[in-house]
């Protein structure tokens, strides 16, 4: 946690929860709250509706999760053991992801470990079928997590009902959730709910959605904007690179393999086959890499993000499909919020959305609309809400088609007081491609530049010294060619089967043997008889003449970095030790244009 959030004039101890919880927060480690927690926590538990902006990392979960814990473990105090009334759903916590669902299910289960079996928490947001879900419900937990669209047909459906027993709403991540096209969801829910409750809803944004949304369920709330963005933007360092198609991956090749950028890293793509063809040309290098994307079950997406932030994979191929969520730029268009595409229907059958992969193959086979739709997960959410740790850099191998979905995506790094780096392609227009996408990159990093220049912070163009690289062309472009459509094709196949393997792995490993999980690995390679031998390591003569490694938080703009020769590594891969130090706020990124010190 960023010690720069926290209040030290603070402790969970003046905030007067239950003992049980407080010793939870102990066995976390944590003493003083954060600025979010210390002033929202009283509210709450005084009975407020509250509307909360802070940035993401600033401790938001445990603002609410604490007070609707704490107020369900007093009501059930004060009611005697046998009563009936001690079983009912008391909280509902709305969030726009099941990767988030889990990992605020995981947070909240965390709280409550000392409390016996008084609290019951169960997340419905997964693509389990209603009908398994249902006796869940019919248990009447204490809480349910669950995406809007999820509790929705659980409603229609009558799973559950939430109008005598409910005392609690949390919408987490606000501005996301309306994004996404929940809204008619939310709508239907707040429907079903009583008359008195108390709501809370926290947000990394207050946009004209959340306004809207304030007042459909809100009632007097206490407005808390808390933290500004200029101390997160001092921390962060962003670079531009305008370059080719070709150059895309030969510059990711340059710098993943020569570890330019030291500690983890999120490369995002914009969509499926692109997340495929990277990780397919960086195996020819033995740069392993997992893939991200809303095709894989939500165990295996859970499990990946698990381990990344474990630190078992360093590298991370995420694909950003906020567009196809309706996720816009609110100045892009007026009429973005009206325009954004809705969630499957309610009322209508939960199809694909139902079961852990989908129906892809029968869809295929089935005579399909004008447009033939690939499955996938319509709640799968990665460059907001996901909680990824320590994360040094992010690349944007393919530029947002957003200014807002730039935002997010960088806003995965320089986390909890730590500095940290994007680096963004920018398409420009070559003679062999004529593909026109620079276009559209240039149009969006405009807008990416504005709004960043209103936050304090400037896009610095990069400016590799081509010559130094050159000599990786060429393999670079035999790597590229391997790469066909056919093996994207086979290689998703198997990648899917491999995936839904580890899901069925993962669903009891999870319960009964969570050592186990250590041994699922999701960054193998997909097609290995594919990969020569040469290729996995760098010739003396190809490298550049000094070549830079980050240190400290492992970020490049870190001061006191070094510049570390690389001329006689013994593993070119690794981190080479031993290096003369360079002058204090030296980029190890421009290594690539320096000279040789004689």
């Amino acid at each position: 946690m960023d010690e720069s959030l926290l209040d030290k004039k603070a402790s969970f101890q003046a905030l007067d929860l239950d003992d049980r919880l407080l010793r939870a927060l102990g066995s976390m480690g944590l003493v003083h709250p954060t600025l979010v927690q210390a002033k929202a926590i009283p509210l709450a538990l005084a009975g407020k509706d509250v509307l909360a902006r802070a940035k993401t990392g600033s401790g938001k979960t445990a603002a609410y999760c604490l007070p609707v814990l704490h107020k369900i473990l007093a009501a059930k105090a004060a009611l005697p053991a046998g009563s009936e009334e001690r079983k009912r759903t008391r909280a509902l916590i709305l969030v726009p992801t099941r990767e988030l669902a889990e990992q605020v299910t995981k947070y909240a289960v965390g709280l409550v470990k000392f409390c016996g079996k008084e609290v019951a928490i169960v997340n419905i947001a997964s693509n389990s079928p209603l009908h398994m879900q249902a006796p869940l419900l019919a248990e009447q937990p204490d809480v349910v997590v669950s995406t809007p669209a999820k509790i929705m047909k659980h409603l229609v459906a009558r799973n559950i009902d939430l109008w005598q027993s409910l005392e609690t709403l949390v919408i987490d991540e606000a501005d996301l959730v309306l994004s996404f096209g929940y809204e008619d969801d939310i709508k239907g829910i707040v429907s079903r709910l009583p008359k008195i409750h108390q709501s809370m809803l926290l947000s990394a944004t207050l946009n004209k959605g959340v306004e809207a949304l304030k007042s459909l369920v809100l009632s007097a709330p206490a407005v808390l904007k808390l933290e500004d963005d200029t101390d997160e933007a001092s921390k962060l360092v962003q670079y531009v690179i305008r370059c080719t198609e070709d150059e895309k991956y030969l510059l990711t090749y340059v710098i993943l393999k020569l570890r330019l950028i030291a500690g983890k890293c999120i490369l995002f793509v914009n969509d499926i086959d692109r997340s495929y063809r990277l990780k397919l040309f960086l195996e020819q290098f033995s740069i392993k890499a997992c893939v991200l994307n809303s095709e894989l079950p939500l165990n295996s997406r859970y499990h990946i993000v698990e381990e990344f932030n474990r630190g078992v994979y360093d590298y991370i191929i995420a694909t950003d499909e906020s567009d196809k969520m309706g996720e816009r730029d609110d100045n892009a268009d007026d009429d973005a919020a009206s325009a954004a595409p809705t969630v499957e229907s309610s009322d209508k059958p939960a199809g694909d959305a139902d079961t852990e992969m989908g129906d892809a193959a029968p869809a295929a086979a089935k005579k399909a609309p004008k447009k033939r739709k690939r499955t996938q997960d319509k709640e799968y959410g990665v460059s907001r809400g996901i909680d990824f740790k320590d994360v040094a850099a992010v690349i944007n191998f393919d530029f947002p088609q957003s200014a807002r979905a730039y935002t997010h995506r960088v806003g995965r790094t320089a986390r909890a007081g730590k500095r940290g780096m994007s680096l963004s392609f920018v398409g420009k227009e070559s003679v062999e491609e004529r593909r026109g996408d620079h276009q559209k990159d240039e149009a969006v990093f405009e807008r990416v530049a504005v709004q960043q220049r209103k936050r304090g912070s400037e896009i610095t163009p990069y400016k590799f010294d081509m010559k130094q690289v050159e000599g990786f062309r060429y393999r670079s472009t035999d790597a590229l060619r391997t790469v066909s459509r056919n093996a994207i094709r086979e290689a998703r196949i198997k990648e899917i089967k491999h995936e839904i393997l580890n899901s069925e792995k993962l669903k009891s490993y999870f319960e009964d043997k969570p050592q186990d999980l250590h041994f699922l690995r999701h960054d193998k390679a997909l097609q290995p008889s594919q990969v020569q031998p040469h290729m996995k390591h760098i010739p003396q003569y190809l490298l550049p003449k000094i070549s830079g490694i980050a240190q400290a938080d492992g970020v490049a703009t870190t001061p006191d970095v070094g510049f570390v020769p690389l001329n006689k590594p013994k593993r070119p891969d690794r981190r080479a030790k031993g290096g003369r130090r360079g002058r204090k706020g030296a980029d190890p990124l421009k290594a690539l244009g320096k000279k040789r010190r004689k």
